[in-house]
């Protein structure tokens, strides 16, 4: 249905009551006529098959998505919309635990404090989400206000909503559905189709997920080892991370193009970090500092690193989920 065909005129005698108040209530009668028609409008569209939706092309080593992992003539990070194997270089670290075990996780790159919305939707008096409606997102890798981390928005739809009738965040906020931001939050890493990242800390489904973007599936993994919280301030909780590369920050070519220093004929560096997913104050947004590689030899664990030598303190927050840990 077409929605400026929708009959929304107020009669006479809903005239006559508007033009006896003043100020704004123009305005608000104006919105309200706007959100019913909304609504109408959205309860008449017929629901899309995601699996005959277009699926949305994603880069994320692209100029405006990346920042460690950024693409080069010579590095060899896949093309735009490329499947990526997560599981291989540079993708996946094997670093220290606190107590000097090896322990693995995934890059997926530098991402802000600041959550990006996902919407679930949910019937009226129902407390689940609509059975086999996707989640909406409104931002891919490389635009402004992206994030990996999402904290969740509770959309309350009519009774009769039809499952994956809504499939675009700006429709969504338009047809004046009831929104109520939680303090829930998601790693949900939006990659390009095909891609895999196998490793799972506690068994759960490695496969890739499906969403709504504009219209599109867009695909993306999730990762859950921890819950994670906004904690009433719409942040995404860091923890402490300690690095150390083949060539410092402050010389020619050093810092991250030169990749993690690692020990001769392995993966095994001597990055560590604070906390393990379990432990009080353990979050996947890592709060990175870079410590001087001459301290790399006597670096075992926590205790050992907090004794080195601190070149960069607190230099940028990178999205890490540990997928594997040593018994």
């Amino acid at each position: 249905m077409d929605i400026r065909k929708i009959n929304t005129a107020p009669t006479q005698r809903q005239l006559g009551a508007v033009r006896a108040v003043r100020g704004g209530a123009w305005l608000v009668w104006g919105a309200w006529l706007l959100a019913a028609g909304m609504n109408i409008a959205l309860a008449s569209v017929p629901a899309k098959d995601p699996d005959k939706a277009p699926i949305a092309a994603v880069d994320r080593f692209s100029v405006k998505a990346a920042h460690l992992q950024l693409r080069t003539a010579s590095n060899g990070l896949p093309g735009p919309n490329a499947p990526v194997d997560f599981d291989q270089g540079p993708f996946i670290t094997q670093g220290l635990s606190p107590d000097g075990k090896p322990v693995r996780y995934y890059n997926f790159d530098v991402q802000s404090t600041t959550p990006a919305p996902l919407y679930v939707l949910y019937r009226e008096g129902e407390d689940r989400p609509v059975q086999a409606q996707l989640d909406i997102i409104d931002t891919l890798p490389g635009e402004m206000g992206y994030n990996d981390f999402r904290q969740v928005w509770k959309v309350t739809v009519p009774r009769d909503y039809k499952a994956n009738s809504v499939t675009d965040a700006a429709e969504l906020r338009q047809a004046g559905y009831a929104m109520h931001k939680t303090d829930s939050l998601r790693n949900m890493p939006v990659v390009p189709d095909k891609s895999v990242a196998r490793k799972r800390l506690n068994g759960e489904s490695a496969m890739l997920q499906r969403g709504w973007y504009q219209g599109k599936v867009v695909k993306y993994f999730d990762f859950a080892e921890t819950p994670l919280s906004a904690g009433g301030s719409d942040t995404v909780p860091v923890s402490p991370i300690y690095v150390t590369f083949n060539v410092n920050p402050d010389q020619h070519n050093g810092g991250p193009g030169s990749g993690f220093r690692s020990e001769p004929g392995s993966r095994q560096t001597h990055n560590v970090p604070s906390t393990l997913p379990g432990d009080a104050g353990y979050s996947p947004l890592w709060l990175v500092s870079v410590y001087d590689n001459n301290d790399w030899p006597r670096v075992r664990d926590l205790d050992s690193v907090l004794k080195a030598k601190i070149l960069a303190p607190a230099v940028a927050t990178v999205n890490c989920p540990i997928v594997a840990l040593t018994p």
